[in-house]
């Protein structure tokens, strides 16, 4: 299934069922009226939900044409929003580029933080900078949402948990991670308001393209209207959901709704790209001795999306445009 939240002047919008080539919607009130509200009570609604959905797909009168720029992230807001870093090839570069040592247990103990979920950016939506030496920076990442998830959930049961699929822009304020880290107390100012695709999907959507808590598919990043990067989300996701959310859960429980993502994808390949600008600044400062890629200033412009292996669009697009608040 797919689905979206459009905006209906409440805060957390109106959840539609999206037909699979992402052009038509169709409410479903009598179901339920949010995205919150379906990932509540599941087992109950989805059966329904399913219908709707396969009758939308087999009828091409049914439904209203999908427009992304009326969209709010699917979650408008979350419970949580718990980040990973599951790309090992990432963390090196990023890690040098701060002039930080690799951590002992880089290859155990999955990396995650806990970021601000009240004040999601809806997939069109402007990122607002107030100061261009905060070091501006888009994450381009691929997350799940689980549903009521119990504590010590092993890797071997988590994928029962995974609800949905999405895509993210992890934005990022890099100049301020160094003096927050160096507090012992980690990201807080230095990570804003995340931006998330608009339509997010049900594994079974992704075929075999979701396997083993992973999702084998470039995603794709464009920057300034040139494409970034289009590393692979699958081979070299070192941690997958599944091993993520058995670390995330070592104490304590999840609710329904919670957001977990996967870090930056980044692909060991050179020609694959990057899916931020940290990535390029390192790669230039090792192969030219210097940095000559800038962060992010006003005007500039990122777009993120992924595709089937069919061309189609999964998620819909990100596409933002920096601004003075």
């Amino acid at each position: 299934m797919k689905f979206a939240t459009l905006r209906d002047g409440t805060r957390d919008g109106q959840l539609v069922v999206v037909s699979r080539d992402n052009k038509r919607w169709i409410a479903a009130p009598s179901i339920c009226k949010t995205l919150q509200a379906a990932l509540d009570d599941w087992d109950a609604v989805a059966p329904a939900l399913e219908v709707l959905y396969r009758d939308l797909n087999n009828n091409a009168a049914k439904g209203e044409p999908f427009d992304s720029k009326k969209a709010l992230s699917p979650l408008p807001r979350a419970y949580e929003w718990v980040d990973g870093s599951a790309y090992i090839n990432h963390i090196a570069l990023v890690r040098k580029a701060r002039g930080a040592e690799l951590p002992k247990t880089l290859r155990t103990d999955p990396l995650v933080y806990q970021g601000g979920s009240g004040t999601f950016l809806a997939p069109n939506q402007d990122i607002p900078l107030a100061d261009e030496s905060w070091g501006l920076d888009f994450e381009s990442e691929v997350c799940v949402v689980l549903g009521d998830t119990p504590p010590a959930t092993k890797a071997g049961d988590a994928a029962k948990y995974v609800r949905l699929v999405m895509i993210c822009n992890d934005v990022s304020l890099r100049n301020l991670i160094p003096g927050e880290l160096e507090k012992g107390f980690g990201f807080f100012t230095s990570k804003p308001s995340t931006a998330f695709a608009p339509i997010a999907v049900t594994p079974d959507e992704l075929g075999e393209s979701w396997t083993d808590g992973r999702v084998h598919l470039p995603l794709h990043t464009w920057y300034n209207g040139k494409l970034f990067g289009d590393p692979n989300a699958g081979p070299e996701m070192f941690f997958s959901f599944s091993e993520l959310i058995q670390h995330i859960t070592k104490t304590r429980a999840y609710t329904a709704g919670t957001i977990l993502g996967s870090g930056t994808v980044s692909n060991e390949d050179r020609a694959r790209g990057s899916s931020c600008l940290a990535e390029r600044r390192m790669i230039e400062q090792i192969d030219d001795g210097k940095i000559t890629t800038p962060f992010m200033k006003p005007g500039d412009h990122v777009a993120i999306e992924m595709f089937d292996k069919n061309g189609a669009s999964i998620f819909g697009r990100i596409d933002q445009k920096v601004i003075r608040p």
